[in-house]
């Protein structure tokens, strides 16, 4: 049986390779790199199926190293140790020093992360890790201190048209079809810009029609994946379009589905820290200040499957999801400090106010720093009006309380204390 076509379409060179111009185009930072030969270890972020394997693949091979690859999920420390004996006898030979490549690394516990550091801090081993979850969460710091973190970004809609057009031109098997893609709509959305996804489910729509005459249209898409459900799903390929909809019934408070999506996450193998990580942000960014409770509930959820582990851990994440489902709603903290972000970059570095800044030494103040500032507490209710913001920025409103009953018992007293200041 031949190979899945996403292996046999599987880049070996920067030319072939799609996407990532800001990493390995022409002048590009990993590219430079890697051209200079003084690679140091690295850990490349992002979501699936965008070349994270690929590269460093690709990478090995140009600078002609051994290769080893290892899986966070079926590899622990004796295969990490038999790795490092293995480039410790290489190095005798005069060998580079090999790539460690490893998959998935956000699954290594802390001692398979230690038993790497060694290896990487004596250079024994290059570290090559990738990753679909944020380093800085799942990466142990003085691991993460020893290598460069890489952000490759999702295809863009050219990218993923080209790489269909490679198939169709290049594999070895379809280009012995007359294949003529009439609509890409379809294959893109179902790829949800995931590479391997996109040419997997291209391969079984072709698969599914047969023939050597084809003309693949939307329809035609649409009606060979649902054919083909349960081979279009293997794997939990539908991971981000599951843990999507298992948000999208938080947010929308309905814990019959929240329950239900956490199931399928659950039933096909899901890391219960990821599940518990997402409701942990959505406490803040849907929930935040209508119910404050509810980021105490998440982060307890998150520390204790992060003790128990699976399968009580289920337990736990369900009283959470149904919890969180339940719970009233307010993005307004979200809101607030995006809009305080976007504040700052249009406004850029406006100085504090002399009043509110500190003033460790005689000379700051003499200059007045901290003179005018007015002590909250030494006033009735512990609140005294004064101007926090700068001054070009005076009676701006960033945070508006949300339409619920905590977050107007909030706006009832802002006031009551800001009187015309700030009238929400």
């Amino acid at each position: 049986m031949s190979a899945p076509l996403a292996e046999r379409l599987r880049p070996s060179t920067f030319d072939t390779y799609i996407g990532q111009k800001h990493l390995i185009g022409e002048g590009a930072v990993l590219r430079k790199a890697i051209e200079s030969e003084v690679l140091p270890s690295l850990i490349l972020w992002g979501p699936p199926g965008v070349g994270k394997t690929t590269l460093a693949n690709i990478i090995s091979q140009k600078l002609k190293r051994p290769f080893y690859a290892l899986s966070a999920i079926n590899s622990g420390v004796k295969d990490i140790r038999e790795v490092i004996d293995k480039a410790k006898s290489q190095a005798f030979f005069g060998t580079n020093n090999p790539i460690l490549f490893i998959d998935e690394i956000h699954r290594f516990s802390k001692s398979q992360q230690d038993s790497l550091l060694g290896a990487v801090e004596k250079g024994i081993v290059t570290l090559i890790g990738a990753t679909t979850e944020n380093p800085s969460f799942e990466v142990i710091s003085p691991l993460l201190s020893r290598c460069q973190i890489y952000v490759l970004k999702n295809l863009e809609k050219e990218d993923l048209i080209l790489l269909l057009q490679q198939a169709v031109e290049q594999d070895e098997f379809l280009k012995k079809k007359n294949i003529h893609i009439a609509e890409y709509e379809a294959l893109l959305r179902l790829s949800g810009g995931d590479a391997r996804k996109l040419l997997n489910t291209f391969e079984l729509v072709v698969n599914s029609i047969g023939g050597n005459e084809l003309t693949i249209t939307n329809e035609l898409v649409t009606e060979s994946v649902q054919q083909n459900l349960a081979l279009y799903d293997k794997g939990g390929e539908q991971h981000y379009d599951i843990i999507s909809a298992f948000i999208k019934s938080l947010r929308g408070s309905d814990p019959n589905a929240a329950v239900y999506w956490l199931a399928r996450m659950l039933e096909g193998g899901e890391d219960p820290l990821f599940i518990a990580r997402r409701m942990l942000i959505l406490a803040s960014e849907d929930i935040g200040n209508a119910n404050p409770t509810a980021l105490v509930i998440a982060n307890n959820c998150f520390q204790a499957v992060n003790v128990i582990g699976m399968p009580e851990g289920r337990i736990i994440l369900s009283q959470a999801a149904t919890y969180l489902a339940c719970s009233a709603k307010s993005n307004a903290a979200y809101m607030a400090i995006g809009e305080a972000q976007e504040l700052v970059k249009n406004t850029g570095d406006l100085p504090v106010p002399l009043h509110l800044r500190n003033a460790p030494t005689k000379l700051m103040k003499d200059l007045g720093y901290g003179k005018e500032y007015d002590y909250a507490h030494s006033h009735e209710k512990n609140f005294t009006l004064q101007e926090y913001l700068p001054d070009t920025l005076s009676g701006t409103r960033i945070y508006s309380p949300g339409n619920n009953a905590r977050e107007n018992e909030m706006r009832e007293r802002l006031k009551k204390l800001w009187q015309e200041k700030y009238s929400y």
